[in-house]
């Protein structure tokens, strides 16, 4: 295997959180609860308004993605789970991206998206969501550091993106595919 594609190749498996062969049902849903509470409470000290916006929503999704992205080639996955703010339900859900475009780098993000209207986030569950279009610059390690996105969410979304780790410099084209998780649904 060519040493682009296996570096892509071990990313995109070691993608967190992610249950393994092992893990029981109740731990992965657990561990994704986790994740949530703790990029909610993260987003919630970096933009006080988020707070406001998640309540007033129909409801809102929090995803833990790894991605990397070496010369032209680039790519990333994780979980999440979406709670509908009206039902109080969560719906589980797996995530994966490629990209083409010049970059190289690596790193851990939280994404939260706001569900403004319940008609979109009955298509985000029903139908899962591919997104298009990224520019971007990280630098952050050891918790220091920060970074810069400009997405083009769709109407009704609004797009929170919360850097863990990494360092990335990259602009390109990019497709995004949310769907739901039938393991842990």
């Amino acid at each position: 295997m060519p040493p682009l594609k296996l570096l892509l190749s071990l990313v995109l498996l070691s993608a967190v959180p992610q249950a393994h062969a092992g893990d029981d049902k109740a731990a992965a849903q657990a561990e994704l609860r986790t994740l949530r509470k703790e990029a909610l409470d993260l987003l919630y000290k970096e933009s006080p308004q988020a707070k406001k916006e998640i309540r007033a929503a129909a409801g809102y999704g929090v995803f833990g993605v790894v991605g990397a992205q070496v010369l032209i080639l680039g790519g990333g996955g994780g979980r999440g789970l979406v709670r509908d703010n009206l039902t109080g339900r969560d719906t589980f859900m797996r995530v994966g991206s490629v990209s083409a475009g010049l970059g190289v780098g690596f790193k851990e993000v939280r994404t939260v998206l706001v569900f403004k209207q319940r008609d979109t986030l009955k298509q985000f569950l029903e139908k899962g969501w591919v997104f298009s279009g990224e520019a971007q610059a990280v630098a952050k390690t050891d918790g220091q550091g920060g970074n810069a996105d400009d997405m083009n969410a769709p109407v009704g979304i609004k797009v929170y993106q919360l850097t863990q780790t990494g360092l990335m410099a990259h602009g390109s084209l990019q497709g995004t595919k949310y769907w739901k998780d039938e393991e842990l649904n």
